[in-house]
């Protein structure tokens, strides 16, 4: 079943809330989507779900899921007590060419200045057919946030203009981190060293703490 994109902002809302309270089973059902055992294999798969569900039109990666709507969309798993369970992946982090770009032009800044957060909330062991989804809501990153987001961003992109992707670590960053993303340890990408030469390395890609999106579902859902 083949969704189309969502005109406005208010019908992209009034489809999400047609979502809130179903498992993933029953949405997959209607859209006579089959759904895998578990994710152990399928990391993305959740997300991509409840893309096809909503209509989401964006074939590039460093647009928003929504694009003519300037939306992101990103799951967020949550146990039953509204706990967010893992960091939330962004887009790839450009291991060449960086110093080029700018905050604004940055793929981190267009999904993440506006963003449908969808909580999926599942329990351990649990099939995925059963995890449930909770009450979707809209967020536009405020001012504040984006300055935090901004430099977490550009003490990224500078260590890779230097030519120091050895230093890139997860501990850096207050709300956006770094970490490899890759299925295994053989999967390597180009970068650029302090020498100027091309080397091979592990991809990275930009994440946002669980604390971080913890903060952003109490404030939204006011989850105690």
């Amino acid at each position: 079943m083949i969704v189309p994109p969502p005109q406005t902002e208010t019908e992209l809302l009034e489809r999400t809330n047609q979502l809130a309270g179903k498992s993933i089973g029953e949405v997959a059902r209607q859209m006579n989507i089959p759904v895998p055992e578990n994710l152990k294999r399928k990391k993305g798969w959740q997300g991509q779900f409840i893309e096809t569900c909503l209509g989401a039109d964006s074939g590039n990666l460093s647009q928003p899921d929504f694009s003519h709507l300037g939306i992101e969309l990103k799951t967020l798993p949550i146990d039953y007590s509204g706990k967010v369970l893992e960091s939330t992946y962004v887009c790839v982090l450009n291991l060449t060419g960086q110093s080029l770009l700018q905050w604004h032009d940055s793929p981190v800044f267009k999904k993440l200045n506006k963003v449908l957060w969808v909580p999926v909330a599942k329990a351990p062991g649990q099939s995925v057919i059963d995890y449930r989804i909770a009450t979707p809501f809209l967020w536009q990153a405020p001012p504040q946030i984006l300055a935090v987001l901004q430099q977490d961003w550009e003490n990224a992109v500078e260590l890779v203009s230097l030519g120091k992707v050895d230093q890139l670590n997860a501990r850096q960053g207050e709300y956006l981190q770094v970490r490899p993303k890759a299925a295994d340890s053989k999967a390597l990408t180009h970068a650029v060293n302090r020498e100027g030469k091309m080397i091979e390395t592990l991809p990275r890609g930009f994440y946002l703490r669980s604390s971080f999106t913890q903060q952003i579902l109490q404030q939204n859902l006011k989850l105690s």
